[in-house]
């Protein structure tokens, strides 16, 4: 409705509108990431998931589970067009199944929360400002998921590696 008012009063032309293109194929990714997200909710696919998870994490220690849950809520945001989406479908969870294991609930609540904050980086849809961000068109598709990738993968080498020991000195397990 903003576009429309935009063309009416003349502010924008259609000429406008069609030079935009990072800018439309942004809005189309995440609007595309949105309704995917929306839909993995709807048909059960989160609650199938959460299950099967469970079950595969049966006999697991209690730190290979709040790894694999760190991991597998971190890299899941690829499915994922806001962090509240994933919040809300992933986050209980994967907290689950590190106290199934037999971790603390602190712990696994925490590791989780930490994967909530860092995913942000994996897309050029991850987070609100991701998307304006990307729309300036100084870094392409591929290369944003190239740098979010290892950015990633730094982030599980300090927060769950550095912050794991950190923890273990602190008495959190």
């Amino acid at each position: 409705m903003g576009l429309c008012i935009l063309l009416v009063t003349r502010v924008l032309t259609w000429k406008d509108i069609l030079t935009e293109q990072k800018a439309w194929d942004t809005l189309i990714w995440v609007g595309g990431v949105i309704v995917m997200s929306d839909y993995l909710n709807k048909t059960g696919f989160i609650p199938w998931f959460a299950k099967l998870l469970e079950n595969q994490m049966v006999g697991v220690s209690m730190l290979t589970a709040v790894v694999l849950s760190f991991v597998i809520y971190l890299y899941s945001h690829y499915f994922f067009a806001s962090m509240s989406a994933h919040v809300t479908a992933m986050y209980a969870a994967l907290i689950t199944l590190g106290v199934a294991a037999g971790a603390p609930p602190f712990i696994s609540a925490f590791v989780v929360a930490m994967a909530s904050n860092i995913c942000g980086c994996l897309t050029h849809f991850g987070t609100g400002p991701a998307p304006v961000f990307f729309g300036a068109g100084y870094i392409d598709q591929k290369t944003w998921w190239k740098i979010g990738f290892g950015v990633s993968l730094l982030h599980i080498v300090i927060w769950l590696g550095v912050g794991g020991v950190w923890w273990k000195v602190l008495g959190y397990w």
